[in-house]
């Protein structure tokens, strides 16, 4: 099986608009935060903040992009062995964001999802996140979910733990299963987005990305635009998808 990885060039933002149907699922790993910030003699920390106003801006722009679901890498599992003080700037600016932005979400038809761990966050904001999560459950706009403490890896096993319990054995019913781990659902990924440079999953959805589209760009979180975004989209409607069989004009 071929795999094909591009990287693509920001498209200027006067060309058309997409003419994109809806329902697409767009995962993005924002990757670069930290480096974006030391580049500039600046805290990591400063740079996550600058990363919370790009996340910001692609929300925003979703849904007249087509995108019905999205999915947002916000803290890794494996981001626990970082200095206390970054992982907590990352938890205060989750803790900040769902204060300042709940209502908008639900005047915006927003729905928001956490998925990942909560155990190991603290109280206070696992009572956000339950308290954003049932303002905003309503919302058929958007689809927000927010990866916390969140390991793919973890999350199959888990899924696994469970599945022998279920009578009907199908990937149908083992993605059911691992939807009621995640919380927030779980679909199939249509796009995957890396920023940052790195081009790999770094366990991200590793289920739900098994025939998903890969943008890769060189480009760090802070500085991704909505135009980011639109050009992402725009090459992903390029794209010919066979999920493995014979393209249409092969077939044919």
């Amino acid at each position: 099986m071929l795999m094909h990885h591009l990287t693509i060039q920001q498209i200027s933002t006067a060309q058309p608009a997409i003419a994109q149907a809806p329902g697409l699922h767009v995962a993005i790993i924002s990757d670069g935060n930290g480096r974006w910030a030391t580049s500039r003699g600046l805290p990591r920390s400063a740079g996550h903040r600058a990363g919370a106003e790009s996340a910001r801006r692609v929300i925003q722009a979703a849904p007249r992009l087509g995108i019905h679901t999205l999915t947002l890498f916000a803290l890794s599992s494996a981001n626990w062995k970082r200095p206390a003080a970054e992982v907590n700037a990352i938890l205060r600016l989750l803790h900040e964001y769902l204060f300042t932005e709940t209502t908008h979400c639900i005047d915006e038809g927003v729905r928001l999802s956490l998925i990942g761990r909560r155990d190991r966050l603290p109280a206070t904001l696992r009572q956000a996140i339950a308290d954003s999560e049932a303002a905003t459950a309503k919302g058929t706009r958007l689809h927000l979910r927010l990866a916390v403490d969140y390991s793919a890896r973890e999350a199959i096993y888990h899924a696994a733990c469970r599945f022998y319990k279920v009578t009907e054995l199908s990937p149908e019913s083992f993605s059911n299963v691992l939807a009621e781990v995640h919380r927030g659902g779980s679909t199939e990924v249509d796009l995957l987005i890396r920023t940052g440079g790195e081009q790999r999953l770094s366990d991200f959805l590793l289920w739900e990305c098994a025939f998903a589209e890969f943008v890769f760009l060189q480009k760090r979180w802070p500085d991704f635009t909505a135009a980011d975004l639109e050009a992402a989209v725009r090459e992903f409607g390029q794209r010919e998808r066979t999920r493995g069989a014979l393209p249409d004009a092969i077939a044919g």
